[in-house]
C-alpha cells in the first residue's frame, strides 16, 4: 500500500515541478510586456492571453502536487488537537463525501468543455491575437483526473493512519520559508546543548574542571 502511495505522489510531484516552470515564463512575459508598453510605447497583442494561460495551467496542474504535499488550506482549529486515528477518519469521510464528487464533476464536465473547444477550434476573444485556447482547456479534465488519483493515495494514507495511529511520511520537496524557520527554532535547544557538551569536553581535555552546573538557557 505504501509503494502505491509513493508512486502516485511521485507522479504528482513530478508534474507539479514541470508546470512550475510556467512561473518563469509568466514572469518574463509580464516583464517584456511592461518594457515594450511603457518604454517603447509598443504593446503586444498576445501577452495578456499568454499570461492567463500560463497562470491557469500552473493553477490547475499544481493542484495534485499541493495535495501530495499537504499544502492546501486546512481549517484545523480543532482538527489538530484530535488523535491521529480520528484525524484520518475525518479526512477519509470528507474525501468520500466532498472531494471525490467535486473532482469527478470537474473531470466529467471538463471533458465536455475540452471536446467542444477542440470541435470549434476555439480561440480567445480577449485580444486581437485570437490565440487558440483548446490546448489550454484540455488541461481541465487532466487536472481533475490527477486530483482523483492523488485523492485515492490520500485515502490509502488515511487507512494506514487509522490502523497504525501514525501518518505515513510524505515525499519532501521545497518548503515555505516560515516552515524552515519553525524547524530551525525547534532545533536550537538541541544545538545549544550540543555546544555546551563540546565546551565541557574541551575543558576536560585541557585538564580543567567544567562549571558545577550549566544552564540550558543562554545568558541574557
Amino acid at each position: 500500500m505504501t509503494s502505491i502511495i509513493y508512486a502516485i505522489e511521485s507522479l504528482s510531484v513530478w508534474i507539479g515541478r514541470a508546470f512550475g516552470w510556467c512561473i518563469l515564463i509568466l514572469t518574463f512575459s509580464v516583464a517584456y510586456e511592461v518594457f515594450v508598453r511603457y518604454v517603447l510605447n509598443s504593446p503586444t497583442v498576445w501577452a495578456f492571453d499568454m499570461m492567463v494561460q500560463m497562470y491557469g495551467a500552473l493553477f490547475m496542474m499544481a493542484g495534485a502536487y499541493a495535495l501530495a504535499q499537504d499544502a492546501h488550506v486546512r481549517g484545523d482549529v480543532l482538527y489538530r488537537f484530535l488523535p491521529v486515528r480520528w484525524q484520518a477518519r475525518f479526512d477519509f469521510v470528507l474525501y468520500l463525501l466532498f472531494f471525490f464528487p467535486g473532482m469527478f464533476a470537474l473531470a466529467w464536465f471538463g471533458t465536455e468543455i475540452a471536446q467542444d473547444s477542440w470541435r470549434f477550434k476555439e480561440v480567445s476573444w480577449n485580444s486581437p491575437a485570437r490565440i487558440q485556447i483548446y490546448f489550454f482547456k484540455t488541461l481541465i479534465p487532466i487536472a481533475g483526473g490527477l486530483l482523483i488519483v492523488q485523492g485515492f493515495a490520500e485515502c490509502l494514507r488515511c487507512i494506514i493512519a487509522m490502523r497504525t495511529g501514525v501518518w505515513p511520511t510524505r515525499l519532501e520537496d521545497v518548503k515555505e520559508t516560515e516552515d524552515e524557520l519553525i524547524e530551525q527554532a525547534l532545533q536550537m535547544p538541541a544545538i545549544y546543548e550540543g555546544r555546551i557538551a563540546d565546551e565541557q569536553s574541551d575543558l576536560l581535555d585541557a585538564g580543567r574542571s567544567p562549571p558545577a552546573s550549566t544552564n540550558n538557557e543562554p545568558n541574557r
